[in-house]
């Protein structure tokens, strides 16, 4: 009976999120709810052990809302965030604190995510003093240790941030993520601030992590190459929903959604003799303080009929681990 306990435990998804909805306020000057900006709406995925998901989307499309919103950086509107089963959103703050050390972030701009006057190897420490984890000694080795794992030298704990580049900074935050010892690590747009030669740097470094500390990301992007370098499977955003989720491969060769479809079709080929059909967007995007009625691509898309203007189509599976939801699939 234990061995099957066992077994149904370690075939459990690592995260499971399930209809997660966040909603800000807009209030007037005297304090009164006027509207609310719909910036995420009934997401849903799961993420498994050394797996990597990548969360695409035009910017404000809620992909960054919904990294922060799992680990209540945001607190959510509705949802629920199961890591190993048990709901991040129902915990209190002190049990939840206890759970945090499991998942970290690191966040896109590699120089404010670090204290300017505070040397580096504190900055590694910090997580650990917190959370109380080892003696001061034990901390300023880890620390070093740290360092020497993202590809920086150990003697460089007592430098300040200023004296780094823009890539070694964020190798920095990917030490101090790595502190605590964490399972899950969400990646927030972790390499658009830097040099595309160092972007690749830092993408090799973290899949040689994923596999020493067997970490799981969620990777948000807005570059698909990078993306697909990096991910096992790609959930594509728009205005604060999944439109379309399947494995990398999968998404690449056969995307289904018309949005979808418009991103591949950005992607520079490094080929001048290679020619593809772009597909050009027309207008802007909607406004989610009040978005459209139906799919909400609809003002967008070009191939839009009366049904998607009135009527919103289901987020399901049409395929093996391929979701979306367009009324011109059914």
């Amino acid at each position: 009976m234990q061995s099957l306990l066992q077994k149904t435990n370690d075939e459990r998804p690592l995260l499971e999120v399930k209809g997660l909805k966040k909603h800000f306020p807009i209030t007037s000057a005297l304090g009164k709810v006027q509207g609310y900006v719909q910036a995420v709406n009934n997401v849903e995925f799961t993420l498994n052990k050394r797996e990597t998901l990548g969360l695409v989307g035009e910017s404000g499309c809620g992909k960054s809302t919904t990294g922060r919103t799992i680990l209540r950086l945001i607190e959510p509107t509705s949802g629920q965030a199961l890591y190993k089963g048990k709901d991040l959103f129902q915990l209190k703050q002190k049990d939840f604190q206890k759970m945090r050390s499991k998942l970290q972030m690191v966040f896109q701009d590699p120089h404010s995510s670090i204290n300017p006057k505070q040397r580096i190897g504190r900055a590694i420490e910090e997580p650990m003093k917190i959370h109380k984890l080892y003696d001061s000694k034990e901390r300023s080795e880890r620390a070093m240790e740290l360092l020497n794992k993202v590809g920086l030298r150990g003697d460089q704990y007592y430098r300040y941030p200023h004296e780094f580049s823009g890539g070694q900074r964020q190798r920095i935050g990917i030490a101090r993520a790595l502190a605590l010892n964490p399972e899950i690590l969400i990646c927030d747009e972790p390499v658009s601030a830097l040099d595309v030669s160092i972007q690749s740097q830092v993408i090799n470094l973290m899949e040689e992590l994923q596999e020493q500390f067997d970490l799981s990301y969620i990777f948000i992007a807005h570059d698909l190459s990078v993306v697909r370098h990096i991910s096992d499977q790609i959930g594509v955003m728009y205005l604060g929903e999944l439109v379309e989720k399947a494995p990398t491969d999968e998404l690449f060769s056969h995307p289904l959604h018309p949005y979808t479809k418009a991103l591949l079709s950005s992607i520079p080929v490094a080929n001048p003799e290679f020619k593809r059909e772009k597909i050009v967007l027309k207008g802007d995007i909607p406004s989610p303080l009040n978005p459209p009625a139906g799919c909400k691509f609809h003002t967008r898309c070009p191939y839009a009929i009366k049904r998607c203007k009135n009527e919103e189509p289901v987020f399901k599976e049409v395929a093996k681990n391929h979701s979306v939801a367009c009324h011109l699939i059914d």
